[in-house]
Parts: structure tokens; C-alpha cells; sequence
């Protein structure tokens, strides 16, 4: 016994291939463990990892130039002292001025 709604299907959506085919399709994209939900999340962490690697790249280059430039010249290491340490001369004072918000 036949269905009438089976008759009224175009032949090519009879075929036992297009059936297969378009299932394969249906797994993959939905229930295959590398789907494309989980692709489309790792592209997306993938670009945020390549943009936090070229600005920790950048980062690093900034702190080895400063770095060289305070082993190679006396005043810039003096003037990092004061500004970070609060350092001073035996004969200075330091007045700390912070302003209120």
C-alpha cells in the first residue's frame, strides 16, 4: 500500500541518495561533534586569541625598549625612580599631590 502524499513528491526527492544526502547534511551541521555552531565558536575565540597575541607582542616590545632605555641612560632610571618608587636625593622633599574626584 502506497501513501497518496508519497505520489505527489517530485522524483528527485524520491531518490534514496538525495535522502542520504541531505541527512549527512542535517548530522553534520547539527549533531556532529564538530558542527557548525562549535566551529563558528572556536573561528570567533580564535581571532579574539590572535588579537590578544599581537597586543601582548606589542606590550612586550614597549617594556624591552623601556627596559633597555633604563639600563642604558642614568637620567631616564633616575626620573622612573622618583616617578614610580617615590624616591628622592638626601637633599629633597617629596610632596605627593593627589587630586580628589
Amino acid at each position: 500500500m502506497r501513501f497518496p502524499s508519497f505520489d505527489r513528491l517530485p522524483s528527485w526527492m524520491k531518490n534514496r541518495y538525495v535522502i542520504i544526502t541531505f541527512l549527512f547534511i542535517v548530522w553534520l551541521v547539527f549533531f556532529d561533534s564538530n558542527n557548525l555552531i562549535v566551529q563558528s565558536r572556536q573561528m570567533h575565540e580564535l581571532k579574539q586569541l590572535r588579537h590578544d597575541k599581537a597586543y601582548y607582542q606589542k606590550k612586550i616590545a614597549d617594556d624591552t625598549r623601556k627596559l633597555k632605555e633604563l639600563e642604558t641612560d642614568k637620567k631616564s632610571l633616575e626620573k622612573f625612580a622618583r616617578e614610580q618608587y617615590l624616591m628622592k636625593r638626601d637633599n629633597e622633599d617629596i610632596f605627593v599631590i593627589v587630586e580628589e574626584k
